[in-house]
């Protein structure tokens, strides 16, 4: 799996490894402090071929061997959002490590509007019997000697958040890398002014502030996948807000880029099983486990 090691810039500052799965362009992050050696996983992936429906566990085994050749143990397991492009492999991790889940409050509110959509009673697509904790805005979990703080960052989901890290912030399908853009914001509950409003308050980080993104799919000029910038550069050059864009030229480009836009492959999928923090539907009576999916819904 291609990694990159972002190092340490010092106290206060944690090391962290990207690693990329490459079937969704997905960025999946380990965030190490130092002094202590206690890590967090980030929008990890719970593999899934959508051709034969067939789950299985590589790129969250990857991870978990990366922690023991760094020493590292791992205290929290984090999620940005209810995925829609891929499966979330947070439970398993869980099941293996003991470590807590956490998520966004308003995942909540995320809940409500899939369940109308997958006709599905509320017990069975409730975060808060799934997720350990229900993050609030401005709320903060411990990482050894650092500290997470929580960002409510709506626009591609209304329950998206960022987190915070010493001079680093992970900010998931807000900001893809500055030759890319900004994320899509046409999911339901989502919104391109909020979306906007997200991108205005991280820019209002310190200047060099890192920051990490959920996906990247390369551009016609780079091949190679990159998921590292900072406030400077995101200021400076990214290809939707550079020059000073109003909120009201914000929208108007992202609603037209997003109507033109195909459902992700995997999306359909992954809500009923994120929204549990990535447990796979109970086995039926024949022992094998199904999804539910809406038909002629979007």
């Amino acid at each position: 799996m291609l990694c990159r090691i972002s190092p340490s810039r010092g106290e206060g500052s944690p090391r962290i490894i990207g690693a990329y799965e490459p079937d969704t362009g997905s960025i999946q992050y380990l965030v190490a402090d130092e002094g202590t050696r206690k890590a967090a996983l980030i929008d990890v992936v719970l593999d899934f071929d959508p051709r034969s429906a067939r789950v299985s566990t590589a790129s969250a085994e990857w991870m978990l061997r990366r922690l023991d050749q760094e020493g590292l143990e791992p205290v929290l397991i984090l999620d940005t959002h209810p995925h829609a492009d891929h499966l979330m492999a947070a439970d398993w991790l869980r099941e293996r490590t003991g470590a807590p889940i956490a998520i966004g409050e308003k995942v909540r509110d995320i809940a409500a509007l899939w369940r109308r959509l997958y006709n599905l009673p509320e017990e069975q697509l409730d975060p808060g019997r799934h997720f350990d904790r229900l993050l609030a805005d401005g709320e903060t979990l411990a990482l050894g000697d650092l500290t997470i703080r929580t960002m409510l960052s709506p626009g591609h989901t209304l329950g998206s958040v960022t987190y915070v890290v010493g001079d680093a912030a992970f900010v998931h399908d807000t900001f893809m890398q500055p030759d890319s853009g900004t994320a899509r914001a046409d999911f339901p509950g989502g919104s391109a002014h909020d979306l906007y409003r997200s991108l205005m308050a991280i820019l209002d980080l310190p200047d060099d502030t890192r920051l990490f993104v959920g996906h990247d799919y390369g551009t016609e000029m780079r091949q190679d996948p990159a998921w590292e910038s900072t406030v400077a550069e995101q200021r400076a050059y990214n290809i939707h807000l550079r020059g000073g864009v109003t909120e009201a030229e914000f929208v108007r480009r992202r609603e037209e880029r997003d109507a033109t836009l195909p459902l992700p492959d995997r999306m359909l999928a992954a809500l009923q099983i994120n929204l549990r923090g990535g447990r796979l539907p109970e086995p039926e009576a024949d022992g094998e486990r199904y999804l539910k999916i809406p038909l002629d819904r979007f």
